[in-house]
């Protein structure tokens, strides 16, 4: 039986503008959308659950306009065709992230290529927020890091951060159906067995082996961000660094400050589009690790 992927179709009479697409991303922010597939008068949103698909369908349903709405069970098979026919390689520094339909060898000595297999999931280097992240992981030193991937999705982020020289890397994820397809990008990588895979939910406390990670990755939602930044800030060591991205711009301010009240401030910034990606490291003030 083909893997479906549960779905919100939202459409409006008109073509929605920028702030109502901006207020609709909001609203259904706490159910962690994994994709978002625009159409001319609307947008097709993707969960990690019908439960998150239900939960986002009652928050639009109250927005002002309201969408028509339409939950749907996507087949893989449906997302893979059209990744297929649309996803080339996309190049971001000396990062090359390619689809196995479109792997080649390397242009340059210093080019580093990452296969993934598209998934409903973000992270095939197509969305704004996944470059940002690895723009930003190629301007921090990995190399000998210990480094977690929090959400790993596709483990794109894990995977560069390992050919980047980090070492050990623990990539983990609360949807088993990404930890599954993060494996089989690691067996197309050859990278299985160098990047531990963990099933985990950030709302619990995480076993990291009594020490703190150099440095952690989280390609998440502006809203988890902000409701867990203490419990990400608790898993670096304190000369460590913390990547985020996976929010929009006029969220950038409640990322910032969400981290500074836990010890985290900004070392630099990214901006695409409309998505922000930040290198927090710790300030003086950051409480002591319990």
């Amino acid at each position: 039986m083909a893997r479906t992927y549960p779905a919100l179709d939202l459409h409006w009479p008109t073509p929605p503008d920028a702030d109502t697409i901006d207020r609709t991303l909001a609203a259904i922010d706490d159910d962690a959308p994994t994709a978002v597939e625009p159409s001319p008068a609307g947008m097709r949103v993707f969960f990690s659950s019908p439960a998150m698909r239900d939960r986002a369908a009652t928050r639009v349903a109250d927005l002002t306009p309201a969408p028509s709405l339409r939950p749907i069970d996507v087949p893989d098979e449906d997302w893979a065709a059209r990744s297929q026919a649309s996803l080339g390689p996309v190049t971001v520094g000396r990062i090359v992230v390619a689809p196995p339909w479109a792997r080649g060898p390397a242009s340059g000595s210093n080019e580093i290529e990452i296969v993934i297999l598209p998934s409903m999931g973000f992270g095939t280097g197509h969305h704004a927020s996944t470059r940002l992240c690895l723009r930003l992981l190629q301007a921090v030193r990995v190399a000998g890091k210990r480094v977690l991937d929090v959400g790993t999705g596709s483990g794109v982020l894990a995977l560069a951060g390992a050919r980047l020289g980090a070492g050990p890397v623990l990539a983990v994820d609360c949807d088993p159906d990404a930890l599954a397809s993060a494996a089989d990008n690691l067996q197309l990588n050859d990278m299985t067995g160098l990047i531990e895979l963990r099933l985990f939910d950030l709302a619990a406390d995480l076993d990291h082996d009594g020490g703190g990670f150099d440095g952690v990755l989280a390609n998440l939602t502006g809203g988890l961000l902000i409701r867990y930044a203490d419990q990400l800030g608790r898993l670096a060591t304190p000369d460590g660094f913390l990547l985020v991205s996976g929010f929009e711009r006029f969220e950038a301010e409640a990322v910032c400050a969400a981290f500074a009240a836990v010890g985290w401030s900004q070392d630099q910034r990214l901006d695409e589009d409309d998505w922000t990606g930040l290198t927090l490291t710790s300030t003086p003030t950051r409480p002591t690790a319990r």
